[in-house]
């Protein structure tokens, strides 16, 4: 039998019989799937019937489909792992305004406040950004404000004078920043690992409707 060897679709075109199934209709986008990512037919012509395939056999399609397992498989590991990067920038603000409330430090900065004129002054200049102070980045500075005279007017001085702080005079801008930057690159990972998915799933459908034509 002559073995012809496919590797465009327009080539397979030629090789079909007239009339198609919807079920051959499947094959053949199978086939142009499959051509169109840079496979290659090996095929035997049959006259008003559709051609035999002898490559890829089924044994090749089914270690090309447990690699392509393997892979989304990899794939969506990595996306959960964005997905709770994501969702922990999200509520960032909200899971620190509770645990908050359990630091003896919260409640001597809220003391203060309350009673001390000059130190709710400068706390409000600043922009204190006291519900983060169960967060570690913040809590050493957060500490030294509430404790320390010196460092507090100092602080104050910085943001009325640094440049970084003039267009918001706010200390925990950075904070929020962070989770905004954090939230969009985990946004931009998972749009990306979601498109690849879905290429390794169309990948997978096409194979294995060949694998209902290989020939063994």
């Amino acid at each position: 039998m002559a073995k012809e060897i496919v590797s465009t679709f327009s080539q397979f075109g030629r090789m079909l019989p007239k009339a198609a199934s919807e079920k051959e209709k499947n094959r053949v986008e199978a086939a142009k799937h499959y051509l169109e990512k840079g496979g290659v037919l090996h095929l035997v012509p049959s006259a008003g019937d559709w051609p035999k395939m002898l490559y890829p056999n089924r044994a090749s399609l089914k270690k090309k489909l447990a690699e392509l397992r393997f892979l989304k498989d990899q794939y969506e590991k990595r996306m959960k792992g964005w997905e709770k990067k994501f969702g922990d920038a999200k509520i960032y603000h909200a899971v620190h305004n509770v645990k908050k409330l359990k630091e003896p430090l919260y409640w001597q900065h809220m003391a203060r406040y309350t009673i001390d004129a000059d130190y709710r002054k400068d706390s409000d200049r600043v922009k204190l950004p006291a519900h983060l102070v169960a967060d570690k980045r913040w809590k050493p500075m957060i500490k030294m404000f509430v404790m320390d005279l010196e460092y507090r007017k100092q602080l104050v001085q910085t943001v009325d004078e640094g440049v970084a702080y003039r267009k918001n005079r706010k200390v925990a801008q950075y904070a929020d920043l962070l989770q905004g930057f954090r939230m969009e690159q985990s946004g931009r990972m998972i749009e990306g690992l979601k498109k690849k998915i879905g290429a390794i799933e169309e990948d997978m459908a096409a194979m294995q409707e060949l694998q209902k034509w290989a020939s063994f």
